[in-house]
């Protein structure tokens, strides 16, 4: 593994770590452990990670490296995979991320060498870090707005009040809720609600 970025849900700084940030790098261009040690600490820290394509790719990916490099399973994590969501529930022209953000004007993703950015970081070459640190940076700004865009198309997110044990909207945690309409299912009743920030939907308490 190389590098990889994150950002935490209510920051908006975006944090990239990469293989020259630790000690012994420019002994061993290739050794990934302490990359891979602090990788797996966030991933134990954290209840939902979000990625596109992640279920597939950047989650099994991860835990390969976890794996080789002698780790313990993190503790269990939810996943909202936005690559997922927009298969389910839109049938755009393109579901990867460049032109998923494209389609919605959020931005596109940076441009770059191709896979001579790759050979040249794997080569210790200093500029090639650069701009895969941008690259690595721009591509979590991106999923991030996407993941906003889409997050009141999502069945199914994990309920975030049973995290924080609020009483906002399930999908995002706001409080600016307001009533609309019934949620009918076989003889059941519910309340039905729609965030006022987000727009997502939720069925609330029983009516009868």
């Amino acid at each position: 593994m190389l590098s990889f970025a994150y950002r935490w849900s209510n920051e908006s700084k975006v944090i990239v770590r990469a293989l020259p940030d630790y000690p012994g790098y420019k002994q061993n261009l290739c050794n990934d452990r302490a990359l891979v040690k602090e990788l797996h600490e966030l991933l134990s820290s954290c209840d939902i990670a979000v990625a596109h394509n992640g279920d597939q790719f950047d989650f099994k990916k991860a835990n390969a490296r976890f794996l080789y490099n002698k780790l313990t399973p993190p503790p269990p994590y939810r996943t909202i995979d936005t690559l997922k969501i927009l298969r389910k529930q839109f049938r755009l022209d393109s579901n990867k991320l460049d032109a998923a953000c494209g389609f919605l004007g959020i931005g596109r993703k940076l441009p770059h060498t191709g896979k001579h950015l790759w050979f040249g970081c794997m080569r210790g070459d200093m500029k090639s870090w650069a701009l895969m640190r941008r690259y690595n940076a721009h591509d979590v700004t991106l999923l991030y707005a996407l993941y906003e865009h889409v997050r009141p198309w999502a069945p199914n997110l994990p309920n975030l009040n049973l995290y924080t044990g609020g009483h906002g909207c399930p999908s995002c945690g706001k409080h600016r809720i307001v009533k609309r309409g019934f949620s009918y299912a076989k003889s059941i009743v519910r309340q039905r609600y729609q965030c006022k920030d987000c727009h997502s939907w939720h069925a609330g308490e029983r009516l009868k």
